[in-house]
């Protein structure tokens, strides 16, 4: 650890007994609240989804089960466990649902506003112990946290998509994080199954610090005719060994939360290097946001394939 680093967190030993964690939040019932909310419920946490709309929240844990029931129809899940997590799993109505959640975790669209807005609000319902996380890519942790009221009980909890699959969990501690709050949330993602990493809050954090610009370079690439869309993944996964090409993975990620995470690290940073593509904007605005919506880089039929070129 560096001086500096040191310097950034708060003085002394709060606790290094993490504090007991039964009933969880989770703020935002799209793909990656989804992961969240199933991996606690299987966990064995009560979990409370909440969203725009009780309809959204209620519909996220349809999409749940959907998931659930592939997994027991290939014989990878037990109906019984199936039916358990499932059993862990409310829709809320609101933020006030989640007063009594010893963690809550945020799940929003990657937008600094919204997200600001959200810490508020649970800064002022949920319980003064409750521990409040974030789930964003690159944000700062260190302005959401303030905005809670309670930024010693903020972190940053970002978990990678899909989050039943993946096994990593970038941990960012905002200035004012306690240890306390650091030492609860490792714990969480330990029983999730997760392996977790300590990030500074600086934007991007680590791993889409270093994801974006690959990301975005593909655009590039794409945008000034180096190739088509196919040559250039096939060339990263089978030339470079990663197990998806990077428009593959923009379209899995959703290309608005790629431009958003560029425009966060290009504005913050203040480096040209992470200039969003024009062509990434360009899909943006046209709609074009990945596998989520059909079509991205490659077009998907409705079960998420993609459509042969």
């Amino acid at each position: 650890m560096t001086d500096d680093q040191s310097l950034a967190r708060p003085s002394g030993q709060v606790s290094d007994n993490p504090a007991k964690v039964s009933r969880l939040g989770v703020v935002g019932a799209g793909q990656m609240g989804q992961g969240i909310a199933q991996v606690a419920a299987q966990a064995g946490l009560d979990v409370i989804i909440v969203d725009a709309a009780p309809d959204f929240a209620q519909a996220g844990i349809g999409k749940i089960k959907k998931q659930l029931d592939r997994l027991v129809e290939k014989g990878k899940l037990e109906a019984s466990a199936r039916d358990k997590t499932l059993g862990h799993l409310k829709a809320g109505a609101g933020h006030r649902d989640l007063h009594e959640c010893d963690v809550v975790i945020e799940a929003a669209p990657e937008k600094e506003e919204l997200k600001l807005t959200i810490f508020k609000s649970l800064g002022e319902v949920c319980k003064d112990d409750a521990i409040l996380a974030s789930n964003t890519s690159s944000i700062s942790i260190t302005k959401i946290a303030a905005a809670s009221g309670r930024p010693d009980r903020v972190i940053g909890m970002h978990f990678m998509n899909p989050v039943p699959l993946m096994k990593l969990v970038e941990i960012v501690r905002g200035l004012p994080t306690s240890d306390a709050t650091y030492h609860t949330t490792v714990e969480l993602a330990k029983r999730f199954g997760k392996t977790t990493i300590e990030a500074r809050d600086i934007p991007g954090f680590i791993v889409n610090r270093m994801l974006i610009p690959l990301l975005n370079e593909a655009c590039y690439g794409l945008y000034e005719g180096l190739g088509t869309a196919a040559d250039i993944d096939t060339g990263v996964r089978l030339g470079l060994n990663h197990p998806m090409g990077p428009l593959e993975l923009a379209d899995l990620i959703g290309l608005d939360t790629c431009l958003a995470i560029a425009e966060v690290l290009h504005r913050e940073l203040g480096d040209d290097k992470y200039r969003p593509c024009p062509l990434l904007r360009q899909y943006v605005a046209a709609g074009w946001l990945g596998k989520k919506v059909g079509r991205g880089f490659y077009e998907y039929d409705p079960q998420g394939q993609k459509k042969a070129s």
